[in-house]
């Protein structure tokens, strides 16, 4: 393979992961938010949440389509 073709696949290795870890801390954060408050998080941060998270697994979709990320968060919701 080309350097700058591995180059290329190493980015999007990193925008894949970064976006994994960017959907796990969301949910982490409603967890999170859940336990203290003994209730669901605020509407507010739900829809808010959902926005942040729609937008990194578009990220990740748009470098590593075929991967389980999509399927995995859709099971936290």
């Amino acid at each position: 393979m080309h350097q700058d073709e591995e180059t290329k696949e190493m980015l999007r290795d990193l925008l894949w992961l970064n976006a994994l870890i960017a959907t796990e801390l969301i949910q982490i954060t409603e967890n999170t938010s859940r336990i203290l408050r003994k209730a669901d998080p605020p509407e507010s941060c739900i829809v808010e949440h959902a926005a942040l998270r729609e937008t990194a697994l578009k990220i990740a979709d748009r470098y590593k389509p075929d991967t389980m990320l999509r399927k995995h968060v859709a099971e936290h919701q």
